[in-house]
């Protein structure tokens, strides 16, 4: 069994790429891996936006916020991430974003999930 905080990790990236399909997008990729990092899921929106989708989950807010963990350096990686996933599956005319999805589980049966749509623009 994987440890807790990679379980967690996990739990949070099924339930966030359940929401986005709930909310129309289609999920083009899990995990994208590269040599510059990973970003944990890549979607299309209903209208056509190529989104990076950065998940974050807590069980507690001792240490921030979730969505507070996608700092400068975790954002100017994930637009690394984006630029390889980019040059190797072009998205012809269509806009990119890059969203944070972030969900903290205080021990309920239901999380608070919080979609933050354009949360910011890496710069490289």
């Amino acid at each position: 069994m994987p440890p807790r905080a990679q379980q967690l990790g996990m739990d949070a990236e099924d339930l966030a790429a359940r929401f986005l399909v709930s909310k129309g997008y289609r999920i083009l990729q899990r995990r994208y891996r590269t040599r510059s990092g990973e970003v944990d899921l890549i979607a299309a929106s209903g209208d056509g936006t190529l989104v990076f989708v950065e998940v974050k989950a807590r069980r507690s807010t001792e240490f921030g916020a979730p969505a507070e963990a996608v700092h400068t350096a975790k954002q100017t990686r994930l637009g690394k991430v984006a630029a390889e996933y980019i040059s190797s599956h072009p998205p012809g005319d269509a806009p990119c974003r890059f969203d944070v999805i972030a969900i903290l589980w205080r021990g309920g049966p239901q999380p608070v999930l919080e979609h933050l749509e354009d949360a910011f623009r890496p710069t490289f």
